[in-house]
């Protein structure tokens, strides 16, 4: 018994555009691949993070933390109360040593100023729009004050008091703010070499 020969020469009545297979694997599916791509890149240019806020820098491959200022900070024994009101006024305290006081010289040698002025910088833990970059005027004596609107609602800050002048240090605390009151200390880290 012979087997009937294959009629190759059939076609299809409908059209490809009708046939659900092509519809779905061949323009649905990649066309979904597409839009869905588009989303997460626009979705993660809206999440991205922001740019770290230190003392980094980069050589070649390798990143470095350039700790020079809290060193002087510790080996000038600088200490410092920051207090916050209400309205949005903070009060910084810079408090030399006592040895520095009855000298009228820092423990470095060079004599004891207290800068016209120094940077305040509040840094929100995970929010961007939140961080605030204030300068510090110098009232009298140890005193400085600065006006900022920080988030009433409670968070993480990192705070940094620095100055940029001869003597380049800073002072640096994390806080839940707002509160009314933060102490500076020199980093500990270095009293133990």
């Amino acid at each position: 018994m012979s087997t009937p020969a294959p009629n190759f020469k059939h076609q299809d009545t409908q059209p490809w555009y009708k046939n659900y297979m092509v519809v779905i694997f061949v323009i649905g599916m990649p066309a979904l691949v597409v839009i869905a791509c588009i989303w997460f890149v626009y979705y993660s240019y809206q999440i991205r993070d922001s740019v770290v806020r230190d003392d980094w820098y980069m050589d070649g491959k390798t990143l470095y933390h350039d700790i020079s200022r809290d060193k002087l900070t510790h080996d000038l024994d600088l200490h410092g109360k920051m207090q916050f009101a209400d309205n949005g006024d903070i009060v910084f305290y810079l408090n030399y040593p006592e040895q520095s006081l009855q000298t009228g010289k820092l423990l470095n040698g060079t004599p004891l100023t207290y800068p016209e002025t120094l940077a305040l910088s509040i840094s929100h833990a995970t929010d961007i729009k939140k961080d605030r970059d204030v300068v510090l005027q110098h009232e009298e004596g140890n005193k400085y004050r600065a006006h900022v609107d920080i988030d009433p609602v409670k968070a993480k800050y990192y705070l940094q008091v620095s100055n940029d002048g001869k003597d380049d240090w800073r002072m640096q605390d994390v806080a839940r703010l707002p509160r009314s009151e933060v102490s500076f200390e020199p980093l500990p880290v270095f009293s133990e070499s």
